[in-house]
């Protein structure tokens, strides 16, 4: 007979604990920034956004239009304020838009 375990865990402690001990917490991070960008950032800049990767704590946004790319730059302070709050932490300390 299989061995019963007395003691339940909630499904996110299990996952959590999966995620840190494969190391996939970077990865996972990456692909939920590339993911929220068009969620938060809507469908008019979204459209003219060839790229979102993350790298070292920095944000690069690659982008297809110049004006965009400098209506952006007053406003990075914003955006990353609201990327790390819809993350939950802070995982981005740095926006480069090119």
């Amino acid at each position: 007979m299989a061995k019963r375990f007395e003691d339940f865990l909630p499904i996110d402690a299990i996952l959590k604990e999966f995620i840190k001990e494969n190391n996939l917490k970077k990865g996972i991070q990456k692909q939920t920034v590339e993911k929220i960008w068009p969620k938060l950032m809507g469908p008019p800049i979204a459209q003219y956004t060839e790229s979102v990767t993350l790298k070292n704590k920095t944000l690069v946004i690659k982008l297809t239009s110049s004006v965009l790319r400098e209506e952006l730059s007053y406003g990075k302070d914003k955006i990353l304020k609201m990327i790390n709050e819809q993350l939950g932490e802070q995982v981005v300390e740095q926006i480069k838009l090119v």
